[in-house]
C-alpha cells in the first residue's frame, strides 16, 4: 500500500467533509459539517493546518485525517489542554494509520504546549466515541484513560408544549453583546471541567462562524451586563443544535437558564425551519444541567467517551 502523507488544506476540504461525514455514519457520531463549515477550521486562531493537520491520501481518496489544537490559555484547572482529533476511513483501518498519526501529533502538541505554556501541566485528549468505536483499544494502549462522559440529548420540534417565557431580561442577542457575552461565557464555565477561557479573537470568530444560528438564540441582560445565554448552530437539515447554555454563577438560582433555553426553543419552533434540536451534556456537569434539559423534554441518544493523559511541558 503507497499512502501519501501531507496536511490539510482548501483543496483537502470536498474529500475531508466526505471523509466526516462517512464517519459520522458508520462510527454513529452524528457529527456532520458541510465544506464550508470544516474550511472555516482551517483559519482558527492558534490553529496551524501546516503542522497542526495530518492528510492521507491513497489515490484521489482522502483515507484518514488528523487535527490539533492546543488551547491558547490555560483550563481553569490550570492544564494545558491539547485536543487530537480525526479518524481512519472504514476500509483502511488496521493498517496502523491512526497510530502514525498519534505518534506525529502528540510530539507536536507537547512542543506547542510548551510553546504557549511553559513548564505547565499538559493534557493531550481525544474522543473515544461510542463505546464500540476501535479507537478506544489504541487510546487505552497509549496511556490514555476515560475521563468524562458526554450524553447526546434530543427534543423533537414543535413537540410538547413549551412553559411560557415571563423573564422581561430575556431577548434576542444583538451585536453589541458579543463581548458581554465572553465575558459571562468565561464566568460561566470557570467550574465546568477542561474548559478554558475564551480570548476576544476566539470568541470573534465563533460568533462570525457560519454555523452561528443568532435568530434562535437567545439572553437575559440587566444593566448591559449579560446573565445567561444560549448560543445555537446548524450543521444537519432542519436540525438545530444548542452549541452553549450559561448562566453566571452570581444569577444562578433565579431559573434564568431555563428561560432562555425555553426562549431559544419557541423561537425556532416558529420558524419552522427545524424539527429536531440537540445539544450535548457532560454527565457529571456540576449546576445539574442533565436534569434542566430534561424538565424542557430533551431525553438522551447516545453517550460518548472522551480520553486523556496528563504529562509536564518541562
Amino acid at each position: 500500500m503507497t499512502l501519501r502523507w501531507s496536511t490539510l488544506d482548501t483543496d483537502a476540504v470536498p474529500a475531508w467533509a466526505e471523509l466526516t461525514n462517512l464517519l459520522a455514519k458508520v462510527d454513529r457520531t452524528e457529527e456532520y459539517y458541510e465544506p464550508e463549515d470544516l474550511a472555516e477550521e482551517l483559519g482558527e486562531p492558534g490553529f496551524d493546518p501546516a503542522l497542526d493537520s495530518i492528510a492521507v491520501w491513497d489515490g484521489d481518496t482522502l483515507v484518514a485525517y488528523s487535527q490539533l489544537r492546543v488551547s491558547l490559555a490555560l483550563t481553569y484547572e490550570g492544564t494545558a489542554r491539547a485536543m487530537i482529533g480525526g479518524g481512519v476511513h472504514p476500509d483502511w483501518r488496521g493498517q496502523g494509520i491512526a497510530t502514525r498519526m498519534f505518534d506525529e501529533m502528540e510530539p507536536r502538541g507537547r512542543a506547542l504546549a510548551t510553546e504557549r505554556h511553559p513548564g505547565e501541566p499538559f493534557e493531550l485528549r481525544a474522543s473515544g466515541g461510542l463505546e464500540s468505536d476501535p479507537v478506544r483499544p489504541l487510546l487505552t494502549g497509549r496511556g490514555y484513560e476515560i475521563v468524562r462522559y458526554f450524553t447526546a440529548m434530543q427534543r423533537p420540534l414543535p413537540g410538547d408544549p413549551l412553559p411560557e417565557v415571563t423573564d422581561p431580561r430575556v431577548g434576542p442577542v444583538t451585536p453589541e453583546l458579543a463581548e458581554p457575552l465572553r465575558l459571562a461565557h468565561n464566568e460561566a464555565f470557570a467550574s465546568h471541567w477542561g474548559s478554558a477561557p475564551q480570548e476576544p479573537e476566539q470568541w470573534a470568530k465563533g460568533m462570525e462562524a457560519r454555523s452561528l444560528r443568532v435568530a434562535t438564540s437567545r439572553v437575559a441582560v440587566e444593566d448591559g451586563v449579560v446573565l445567561a445565554y444560549v448560543i445555537t448552530g446548524q450543521w444537519v437539515d432542519r436540525e438545530l443544535y444548542i452549541s452553549i447554555v450559561g448562566t453566571r454563577p452570581s444569577a444562578r438560582g433565579q431559573g434564568l437558564a431555563r428561560q432562555v433555553l425555553t426562549a431559544s426553543l419557541t423561537a425556532a419552533a416558529a420558524t419552522g425551519e427545524y424539527d429536531l434540536v440537540e445539544l450535548d451534556v457532560d454527565s457529571i456537569n456540576p449546576t445539574g444541567a442533565g436534569r434542566l434539559y430534561e424538565s424542557v423534554g430533551f431525553t438522551p441518544v447516545r453517550t460518548t467517551a472522551t480520553f486523556a493523559k496528563v504529562d509536564r511541558t518541562d
